[in-house]
């Protein structure tokens, strides 16, 4: 196994030059202004930009929202089918891998083809004016519909590894005959051993979201990536420096992500 170390060594010296040289020179770029030296200006300018926070914001909002609906719908479904069917785990693996095959452009050009029937079939009806709420600027349900389907698959790898690690038959078994109900089994005992996965789940659906730009673009709304991208056109400077700054804050938050879960996992152990 000693062998093995130096190759390893030097599978991780090219990753890391793989991502430390395309984002060092992002960095550089930000700071190094031709005739005045290395300056912080891009940095200081960020928060005042117009758009920043509201953007931002709006791209957490997306995210809270988006992690709670994919997770609301998938653990259940997932807990329940391993309990009662698990012979329909495959056709379930199947179906929430689908997202994957189907590039952004096409299912963006079917959700706004979805959005036309508002207007043009449904104006006489109630449900006009439930299409046109879900496609309030100030928070565009729409596009937290669409980032539950585009997260799915990611959602649903990390709860099934998480429930592959524990016997969810045996923990809601206990907790029944401990006098129990079904959600009280499901949330005070199948849950807790779902820590890990859940954290997963949520960090990868963040990091979708905050990334994801055409979508929301061709709708026509205006979340972090896409104000990014605007701020590009005059000022990409600043656009590269928003770039850097938001890669950094998502490489954080998966440290973060690692050592909570790490230290979740050796609670769990000692007790």
């Amino acid at each position: 196994m000693a062998r093995l170390n130096p190759w390893r060594w030097a599978v991780l010296a090219c990753a890391g030059l793989y991502f430390l040289i395309p984002l060092t020179a992002s960095v550089i770029f930000t700071v190094d202004v031709p005739g005045h030296g290395v300056t912080f200006d891009a940095y200081r300018r960020i928060v005042s930009t117009a758009g920043f926070g509201s953007s931002l914001l709006l791209s957490l909002e997306l995210a809270v929202a988006t992690i709670v609906v994919a997770l609301l719908l998938t653990v259940p479904a997932m807990i329940a089918l391993r309990l009662g069917a698990p012979r329909l785990r495959p056709v379930v693996e199947v179906v929430c891998s689908l997202p994957l095959v189907v590039p952004p452009i096409a299912f963006v050009a079917g959700l706004s083809t979805v959005l036309k029937w508002g207007p043009e079939h449904l104006s006489r009806t109630p449900l006009f004016q439930t299409f046109v709420a879900i496609q309030d600027p100030d928070f565009p349900v729409v596009l937290v519909l669409a980032y539950v389907v585009m997260a799915l698959p990611f959602v649903y790898r990390a709860l099934d590894a998480g429930l592959r690690a524990v016997d969810v038959r045996t923990l809601v078994e206990a907790a029944r005959n401990c006098g129990a109900s079904w959600p009280q089994a499901l949330v005070q005992a199948v849950l807790p051993n779902l820590r890990g996965a859940l954290l997963n789940a949520s960090f990868l659906t963040l990091a979708l979201v905050l990334g994801e730009f055409t979508v929301a673009q061709l709708l026509g709304f205006t979340p972090f990536a896409v104000w990014i991208y605007s701020v590009g056109g005059s000022q990409a400077q600043l656009s590269v420096a928003v770039s850097v700054l938001s890669l950094l804050v998502t490489w954080a938050l998966l440290l973060s992500l690692t050592v909570f879960g790490g230290r979740s996992r050796t609670s769990a152990t000692k007790g």
